[in-house]
């Protein structure tokens, strides 16, 4: 089990100096969330709160994923970054491709793609997407994202994109991992057929355990159980020693956390008292023998 740093809803100038200190404390990877825009009225339920409302606001500060991951990047050697996820829906994937494959290329190869579909109708519409079809709409975006990123000269015929012969160069040097994101029946589908990793949303542990087991049968069922697969999860009721031990036992992989929440320091607080719960938590897990072995 490694662990990620979730940076969601921090100020912008922030990013790059919790980059650094994350990486010198041992994180293995940041993971970058998701949000268009906030509209004043929603036509859906935000699926991941129990009476589906959203939990920022207008104000509430976010960052394109694929501009943070790059930016933070350049200032770091080891650290990895993976979208966490980004909604693919209402974007166009050649598009995708091209960025994608900037910043493995701009960070040696130090980019994971953490995708899901979208929650929202506005981000569809107002971007000129159809909501309807959306999952079918999706696993084509996902089919041409990765015939674009494996190189060479490429053509896609399908029924909601269809493009001729073309390359889009520099292909990574190594690929790119896709980690699929969503709860639902369909997404987990998506995440055991053609994912190298399955990427939760606030999950209590019982349910956690439940949809690991499911992603085991699924993976079965599509001939992949022995292929790498990596369960990364932002668990909310298993914290300490005790309750990342039993995540690893679990199966998550890679475990989201973010440190200063549990210091009573919120989203907006100080850097500098962000940093120290950084090294806090560092010290006190990730260098903790007894953890450590059980990540190997």
């Amino acid at each position: 089990m490694k662990f990620t740093l979730g940076v969601a809803l921090s100020p912008l100038d922030q990013l790059t100096e919790l980059a650094k200190t994350a990486e010198e404390c041992g994180f293995t990877s940041i993971g970058l969330p998701d949000s268009l825009f906030y509209m004043k009225s929603q036509a859906a339920d935000y699926p991941y709160t129990p009476d589906g409302s959203r939990f920022w606001g207008p104000e509430t500060p976010w960052v394109d994923p694929l501009i943070a991951a790059a930016s933070m990047a350049a200032v770091t050697t080891k650290l990895r970054f993976y979208t966490n996820v980004l909604k693919l829906g209402s974007r166009n994937p050649l598009l995708l491709a091209r960025q994608v494959g900037s910043i493995a290329n701009m960070s040696g190869n130090r980019f994971g793609f953490g995708v899901g579909i979208g929650w929202a109708p506005e981000e569809f519409e107002w971007c000129g997407v159809p909501y309807a079809r959306r999952g079918a709409r999706v696993d084509e975006m996902i089919e041409i994202i990765k015939l674009v990123l494996d190189g060479g000269m490429v053509e896609f015929h399908g029924e909601f994109f269809d493009f001729d012969q073309l390359q889009i160069s520099p292909a990574p040097s190594e690929r790119v991992p896709f980690y699929i994101g969503g709860h639902t029946g369909p997404a987990l589908r998506r995440a055991a057929r053609i994912g190298d990793g399955w990427t939760s949303a606030m999950m209590k542990f019982d349910d956690l355990v439940t949809t690991i087991g499911t992603l085991g049968d699924l993976r079965a069922e599509y001939g992949r159980s022995e292929q790498p697969f990596e369960i990364q999860s932002v668990c909310i009721d298993k914290f300490g020693r005790d309750g990342y031990q039993d995540l690893a036992d679990a199966g998550v992989t890679d475990n989201i956390v973010v440190p200063w929440l549990s210091d009573g320091i919120g989203f907006d607080g100080e850097l500098a008292a962000k940093q120290d719960s950084l090294r806090k938590f560092a010290e006190k897990y990730i260098a903790d023998p007894i953890i450590a072995k059980a990540h190997a």
